[in-house]
This record gives structure tokens, sequence and C-alpha cells, in this order.
């Protein structure tokens, strides 16, 4: 690790910058377009911050004289996050090392950085001669984001962060067009797609010429390997269900609202209810609490947070809730439960005081999956071993998205059987 004392001249103050030799080495290999390819917690926002100081605006740091010299090339630096990411402020502390601020006036390189989300990326479109860090792999598909994000980078240096870039080639083609290798969606169907025929709706059946795609994907990935400081530990808790209450489910039949099941999706959610609710999973849960004291819990629907909520708890022991209506902060107390929602709290934070996650039913996102992981397993965190328990039945729903997770894919309801029992 090189350590940068960088000293602030308006501050009057030395702060220390801290680079692991992964982070030099792809410091080194990146330019404009990249992809910044690290697992969750390996230090991209960092290594971005500090490619785009150095190679971007030509910014140096003198070591002998401890001192932050003037970008000889400076540019505006906008950051484009998940909401949850802006709000927490991550990026702002990042900046700060950088003596980055939100206000020209206050810079001595007469710069300012700007941190939004996503979701107003629009605002943006007009920018010019600037550069932009899009922090996670949001530029899939064809809609309003990627419209957006194709004008930007038209008009300015860039560089895209993700722990997972991409399920499939598909997901690849904005950046290939912002690439300049293809001029538009239309042209790279018609060079490496072939449709599924005998089916309705668009289904990818294949690609072709998947030479020239990886040829691509490897000029734009740059990759972040390093040595973790801990290692992962995951352990499948076998937990069971209620099998006849299944077969009702599998003979098509929702035994909540006592009616046919009227599509796959519906099929789907009434299979993971009825697993998911078994009390098993909550016994393993109190088994997991005595063993670790710290652990955070993530769920899917807002059938487990009941479920979990009335689980009985030690009254020494704090009980906190991340999900779309309670920001709650981890709790203070020597031993506690953070229970999770994913799509609300799978990324955004972080931390290093358990090294505990139970995953107390699977999503179906394997990005998703992989972003919750990554909340405990940080570069800084004090444990050489970190645990992840995914609580599991033998029943036909849990098996297949497990088998779909394993292959690092998503489970698509439209996938699975809803004809066969």
């Amino acid at each position: 690790m090189r350590v940068f004392p960088i000293f602030h001249p308006l501050q009057m103050t030395t702060i220390q910058i801290s680079l692991f030799k992964h982070q030099e080495l792809a410091i080194e290999k990146l330019k404009t377009g990249s992809i910044l390819c690290g697992g969750v917690g390996s230090g991209k926002s960092l290594t971005a911050i500090m490619y785009y100081f150095k190679k971007e605006c030509g910014g140096e740091i003198d070591e002998l004289l401890k001192g932050l010299l003037l970008m000889k090339s400076p540019k505006d630096l906008y950051i484009i996050t998940t909401a949850a990411k802006r709000d927490t402020f991550d990026w702002e502390h990042e900046c700060s090392k950088f003596d980055l601020s939100k206000d020209k006036s206050s810079n001595i390189n007469n710069v300012h950085y700007v941190v939004d989300s996503w979701n107003n990326i629009k605002k943006y479109v007009d920018v010019k001669n600037s550069f932009f860090i899009f922090d996670e792999q949001r530029v899939v598909g064809s809609g309003s984001w990627v419209t957006s994000f194709l004008k930007i980078v038209k008009q300015n240096n860039w560089i895209l962060l993700s722990a997972t870039p991409g399920d499939t080639w598909m997901d690849y083609i904005p950046v290939f067009i912002a690439n300049g290798f293809y001029k538009n969606r239309t042209e790279f169907i018609r060079r490496h797609v072939i449709f599924n025929r005998f089916i309705k709706f668009p289904k990818v059946d294949r690609y072709v010429d998947e030479e020239r795609l990886n040829k691509i994907k490897t000029f734009l990935l740059v990759n972040m390997p390093y040595q973790k400081p801990s290692i992962n530990i995951i352990k499948n808790i076998e937990v069971s269900y209620d099998k006849d209450k299944l077969k009702v489910v599998l003979d098509r039949w929702n035994p909540y609202t006592n009616s046919p099941i009227k599509n796959v999706s519906e099929f789907c959610y009434t299979l993971r209810r009825v697993v998911n609710s078994d009390s098993s999973r909550l016994f393993a849960i109190r088994k997991l609490i005595s063993e670790h004291g710290k652990i955070i819990v993530f769920y899917n629907f807002n059938y487990e947070l009941e479920i979990l909520r009335n689980l009985y708890y030690d009254p020494d022991l704090g009980v906190s809730e991340h999900n779309g209506h309670k920001h709650e902060e981890i709790p203070k107390t020597q031993s506690w439960v953070y229970i999770v929602q994913y799509l609300s709290g799978a990324e955004g934070w972080n931390c290093i005081e358990t090294n505990a996650i139970a995953f107390y039913s699977l999503n179906y996102s394997y990005r998703i999956m992989t972003q919750a992981a990554g909340r405990i397993d940080r570069l800084n965190t004090p444990f050489t071993k970190l645990y992840y328990y995914n609580l599991k039945s033998n029943s036909v729903i849990d098996n297949a998205i497990s088998l779909a997770l394993q292959n690092k894919k998503n489970f698509n309801e439209s996938d699975f059987s809803f004809g066969e029992k």
C-alpha cells in the first residue's frame, strides 16, 4: 500500500491518501470510456477520483513537499450514483481528500463537483468539457437513462464503475455504443443477436461473432483483482417447508386468496410465500443471533418483515430496520440485528461492526445478492472471516433460484415452468 500525504492549502492540514497496489495498477490502465470492474468494497470510488485528479486533470502529488499541486488541466467533476449512495455522502468523503468542493470559489483549482442520482441524470445532458463518473451499472436497455447517458458521453470524458457490469451481451450495448464500436442498438442486434422465432415476445436465442464482443469487452474492462483482507465462508442452512400447502400451490391454487392462480408471477410469489413463511427460518435466525451476537438479515417481501418483527428477541438485543419506510441506524447495543430489505439496502452503506449476514430468503438478482454481501466485505474490515448464511429449503422454487444464482445469473420467472408440476 502506498500512502500519499496531501497538504490542503486552504485548510492548512495534511490528509493521508492510501492506495493499494491493485488501485495503482487500475489507474494506469484506465482511459475515458473504461469500465472499472472491482468487487464490492475493493476501493473503486477512491481509484476513480485519483484517476480523475492525476490523468484527467494533470494533478500531481509531490511526496517530498507533502503538497497537493495545482491541476494542469482542471475539469469539473460529475458523479452519477444511486440515490442510496448519494444520500450517505460517501462520495463527498472521498472528494474531501482531494480538497474538492461543491463551490468553485473555495477550490484552489477553480473546479467543483456534483453528486447526484441516476434519477436526475437528464439534468446534465448539456454539460460539456467535464469528467463524469458513472457509479454502478444502470445503463441497460434503451430507456431515458441510456438516452441521457449517450448524450453526456459525446461531450465529456467518463468512466463507469461496477462490480457486476453485465449479465448478458445486451447489457453492454449502451457502453459499446458510447465507445463508438456501434452506431446504435439496431446495428448491434443486426450483427450479433439471433432471436427465438417460435415465441411471441422477443427472446435472445443466441449470439454470433462473440469473438469480437469479447475483444471489445476486454479492451474496455479494467479489472481490480486484489488480495482480500478476509475470506468468505458461505454456508447453506437447510430449512423446512409445508409440503402439503406447497402441493396445493403446485396444483395452481392460491391458499391465501382462495382462488385459482392466474399467471406465472403469482405462481412464483405464492410458492415463495409458502416456503419463506415456515417457522424453521425463524429458528435458524435465532440460532445465528446466539452464535454471532451482531448480524444483518436481508429479506425480500413485506410478509417476511412482519415475521421477523414478531421474532422473539432478547430484551438487551438492539433491533433496527432498513427498508422503504424506515432508514434506521444500526443499533449501538452490544448485540443487535439489522433487518434490511434488498432493494432498499443492498447498496449505499457499509458495516465493519459484524462479520455475519443471513439471507432470510434469496433475491432473484445475482447483482443485488453480490451488492448485499458487500455491505460487510470492505477493505478496512477488522475480521479475517466473513460469514454468509443462505436459508434455503429443498423446495422446487428455492432450488431453481439457487441454481440461477450459482451460475451467476438472474432467476427469471418467465423461464420457470408454470405448466409442469
